[in-house]
C-alpha cells in the first residue's frame, strides 16, 4: 500500500503545486517533487497542506478510485445515510442507495471502501512526510509557520487514524481493544514501501492520542490559521474531543470540547436557517472552502445532501428527516424549520408508493391544494420546477445561488457538537448538573422554552442528547458512529423509510452483537500487503 501512497503524492503535488504556481514544474523533474522541491521550504510545505485541503472535499485524485466517492464531500451524508438519520425518499439516480442497503461497506470489492481507505491513508502518508521531512532537514520548530505546519499535520494523521480505526474496527466501548485488530500503522517516509500487518485497536489509540496532544503543543506558538479550511489549535482540540469522548476518557473530552469552542459562538435563529453553506457562520471551527475552480460540482457534499441543488439527484430523491426524530421537536425550537412535514409528495417514483398526486398523497384532497402546495416550496427556496418535493423533506442545507450547480463550502466541526460532547461526557460521568448546564447554554439558543433541569438522571439525559445530536448534526456525518458509541442498532419502522428501499439497512442489530457495523478492508489492500491475508479480513 504504502508504494501507491508515496506515488499518489507526487501525482497530486503536481496538482496541487501547479495550481499555485505555475512556473513551479517547468525547471522541476516530477520524480523528485515530493522530497527535494515539495519539503524544501516553508512556503511549499503549505502547499502541501493545500493539497490535502483540498482532498478533504474535493473530486477523488486516488488511483483507481473513482470521483463519486470524493472526500467528506460524499462519506459525511453516506454515513447519515446509513446510520438511519438522513433518509432517502427513493432510489433517485442510485447513488448511496447501495450504501443505506447496507451492501458496500460489507462488501471489500466496493469502491465504498476503498476510496474511504486510501484518501484516510494518503493524508496519512503526506502528514508523515512533513512531520518526518521537517526534522530531516533541520527546519525550526521554533519557528512559528514550522509549529503551524507540524500542528496540522499531526492534527490531520490523528482525524485519518480516528476515522480508520472507528470504521474498520470493533467500536472501542463494545470491544476489547488491547486484543482487537486495528489497522496497519504507518509512520515512516519514504522506503521500503512494505505497508504493515494491523495493530491492535489500543496501539492504534496510542499514536491518535499522541498525535493530537503534539498537534495541540505545536499549535501553542504557530502562526494563526489563514482561513477555516486549515487546522487550528481550536480544530485539533475538538478532534481530541472526538477521540476521548469515542473511548470513554469522559472528563478529557468534556475539558477537549469546552477549549474548543471558545471564540466560536453559536448561532442564531436566522443564520442557522441560512443553508449551512459556508465556512464564515460563526460556530464554524472547520471547515472547507470551495472556490469556484476546484468544485466537483456533481460530487459534491450539496449534490448528495441539498433539496435545492439541480441535479438529478436532488430532483428526483429529496432527503428527509427521520420522522420520529422530527415530530419531536418543539413548536418553540426554530429547528422545526429544517424539514416540511406537509410538503406535497410529488414524484411519481417516491418509494412509499404516495407520490405523484393529491390521489395518492393522503395529505391533499384536491389538485389545487396539492400544485399550490408544491409552488410554495418551489418558490421559497428557489428550487426549479423540475424537483420534487416530499412530507419531511430536509431544508437545512441550502444553496447560496440555489436552483444551481454553484459550489458551496463543506463543515467539518461546529462548535454547537463540542456542546453536546461536553453533555455527554458529563452525562457519562453521572455529573447531571454538570450536563444540564452544557445543554442549558446549547437548548436555549434554539428553543425559547427550553430547560434542562427536567432531565434529571443519566438515562433522561443520554436519551436527550441523542435526540439532540440526531437533529442539530443532521447530514454532517456522525450518525453511523454514533450508534456504535452508543451499541444501538437500527429500527426504521417509525422513521419514514420505506423497507423495500432500504432492505437490509432498515433493521440491524447493535453493533456489540453485530460485525456488520464493521467495515471489510478493502481487498486491493489484502491483495497488495504482504503482511495481511485473507484471514486478516474483518
Amino acid at each position: 500500500m504504502l508504494r501507491k501512497i508515496n506515488l499518489l503524492i507526487l501525482g497530486l503535488l503536481v496538482v496541487f503545486v501547479t495550481s499555485c504556481e505555475e512556473e513551479f514544474l517547468e525547471t522541476t523533474p516530477t520524480d523528485s517533487i515530493a522530497e527535494a522541491d515539495a519539503f524544501a521550504s516553508v512556503d511549499n510545505m503549505f502547499l502541501v497542506l493545500n493539497g490535502l485541503h483540498r482532498v478533504m472535499y474535493a473530486q477523488n485524485p486516488i488511483s483507481g478510485g473513482t470521483s463519486s466517492r470524493s472526500g467528506q464531500s460524499y462519506y459525511m451524508p453516506a454515513l447519515d445515510a446509513m446510520g438511519a438519520q438522513m433518509i432517502h425518499s427513493s432510489p433517485g439516480n442510485g447513488w448511496m442507495t447501495s450504501e443505506l442497503r447496507w451492501l458496500t461497506h460489507t462488501n471489500a470489492n466496493f469502491t465504498t471502501v476503498s476510496n474511504f481507505w486510501y484518501m484516510r491513508y494518503h493524508i496519512i502518508a503526506s502528514s508523515n512526510n512533513l512531520i518526518n521531512l521537517i526534522e530531516a532537514n533541520g527546519f525550526p520548530e521554533a519557528d512559528e509557520d514550522v509549529r503551524n505546519i507540524l500542528g496540522q499535520a499531526y492534527a490531520y494523521r490523528a482525524w485519518a487514524y480516528h476515522q480508520l480505526i472507528s470504521t474498520f474496527a470493533k467500536g472501542y466501548l463494545i470491544g476489547d481493544p488491547a486484543t482487537d485488530a486495528g489497522v496497519p500503522l504507518l509512520l515512516i517516509t519514504g522506503t521500503p514501501y512494505t505497508s504493515a500487518p494491523r495493530s491492535t485497536v489500543q496501539v492504534v489509540y496510542d499514536q491518535i492520542n499522541s498525535d493530537i496532544a503534539n498537534s495541540i503543543s505545536y499549535f501553542d506558538g504557530a502562526s494563526s490559521p489563514e482561513n477555516k479550511s486549515h487546522l487550528s489549535i481550536n480544530a485539533a482540540q475538538g478532534l481530541k474531543a472526538r477521540i476521548d469522548l469515542t473511548q470513554g476518557k469522559w472528563q478529557d473530552a468534556a475539558d477537549a470540547a469546552i477549549a474548543a469552542r471558545e471564540g466560536f459562538t453559536l448561532l442564531d435563529e436566522a443564520t442557522w436557517l441560512s443553508g449551512f453553506n459556508t465556512v464564515e457562520l460563526s460556530e464554524v471551527i472547520w471547515g472547507g472552502t470551495v472556490i469556484e475552480s476546484e468544485t466537483n460540482f456533481f460530487q459534491s457534499f450539496f449534490y448528495f445532501i441539498s433539496p435545492t441543488f439541480n441535479g438529478s439527484q436532488n430532483r428526483s430523491n429529496p432527503k428527509l428527516m427521520n420522522k420520529e426524530v422530527y415530530d419531536a421537536i418543539p413548536s418553540t425550537d426554530f429547528r422545526i424549520n429544517m424539514a416540511l412535514p406537509w410538503a406535497p409528495n410529488t414524484n411519481s417514483s417516491a418509494s412509499n408508493g404516495e407520490g405523484g398526486s393529491f390521489e395518492t398523497d393522503p395529505n391533499y384532497d384536491t389538485e389545487e391544494e396539492f400544485f399550490a402546495a408544491k409552488d410554495s416550496v418551489i418558490n421559497k427556496y428557489g428550487m426549479t420546477s423540475a424537483h420534487n418535493t416530499h412530507p419531511y423533506m430536509a431544508v437545512k442545507f441550502l444553496q447560496k445561488n440555489p436552483g444551481s450547480i454553484d459550489p458551496d463550502d463543506v463543515i467539518y466541526m461546529r462548535s454547537s457538537e463540542m456542546y453536546l460532547i461536553e453533555a455527554e461526557a458529563k452525562a457519562m460521568l453521572s455529573d447531571v448538573s454538570g450536563a444540564q448546564t452544557a445543554l442549558q447554554a446549547f437548548g436555549s439558543a434554539r428553543d425559547t422554552d427550553y430547560d434542562s433541569s427536567v432531565f434529571t438522571s443519566v438515562d433522561a439525559l443520554m436519551d436527550h442528547i441523542k435526540w439532540q445530536r440526531r437533529v442539530e448534526l443532521y447530514g454532517e456525518g456522525f450518525s453511523f458512529h454514533d450508534h456504535i458509541r452508543w451499541d444501538e442498532g437500527i429500527d426504521l419502522t417509525n422513521s419514514g423509510a420505506d423497507d423495500n428501499l432500504y432492505r437490509d439497512g432498515y433493521i440491524q442489530e447493535k453493533p456489540s452483537l453485530n460485525d456488520g457495523w464493521i467495515w471489510k478492508i478493502p481487498q486491493a489492500e489484502i491483495d497488495a500487503n504482504p503482511n495481511l491475508t485473507e484471514a486478516d479480513q474483518n
